[in-house]
């Protein structure tokens, strides 16, 4: 459903995307797992196709949430990282948009963006989405030590859903701690 060119501003963007989501996204059995979101019409790339929205806390409360409360209730754990001081939590409350599946090859992305003064994380589309195929972005999960599994199936998966890029860079500027010269002793 192509955004009505009359519409420039983000914030007219923003509101024609809330005004309009439902009918133009639909939920439903997922081929990659469990429930996904689907194109009930056609979008072209750049269109925002839904907001991920939830509780925003801080990383300490989303990390306990998870270890104490989600994964000891076998629940899944809906959650998206806006930076390094808030998240997103859409495990109890938030728009359907926390069950865009991941896929290594997406066709749509995130963004935070402003509007009248508010951020909002938008998931855009990537490229042209045909009528009923499946809404996916690339989650990038940063994790040091912990692997998840990739089911996306596309050419060129990963095998995994984090992000391996940031991961090895991560890796190559932190040394361990046995590693480290004691420039005092001298």
């Amino acid at each position: 459903m192509n955004t009505p060119s009359n519409i420039l501003s983000m914030a007219e963007k923003y509101r024609y995307m809330r005004e309009t989501y439902r009918k133009r996204l639909a939920f439903g059995k997922s081929g990659i797992h469990g429930f996904g979101i689907f194109a009930k019409l056609p979008h072209r790339a750049g269109d925002m196709m839904i907001e991920y929205t939830g509780e925003l806390v801080r990383p300490s409360i989303a990390d306990k949430r998870e270890q104490l409360i989600y994964n000891s209730m076998g629940a899944g754990t809906y959650m998206f990282r806006i930076d390094d001081e808030r998240v997103i939590d859409a495990t109890r409350t938030g728009s359907i948009a926390h069950l865009i599946n991941h896929s290594c090859v997406p066709n749509c992305y995130s963004r935070v963006i402003t509007v009248n003064g508010d951020e909002h994380i938008i998931i855009f589309a990537k490229r042209h989405i045909p009528k009923w195929e499946e809404l996916t972005y690339d989650y990038r999960f940063f994790s040091i030590g912990e692997r998840l599994s990739c089911s996306c199936g596309f050419p060129g998966c990963r095998g995994v859903v984090n992000d391996t890029e940031a991961e090895e860079q991560h890796a190559k500027i932190c040394v361990p701690r046995c590693d480290l010269i004691d420039w005092t002793a001298e």
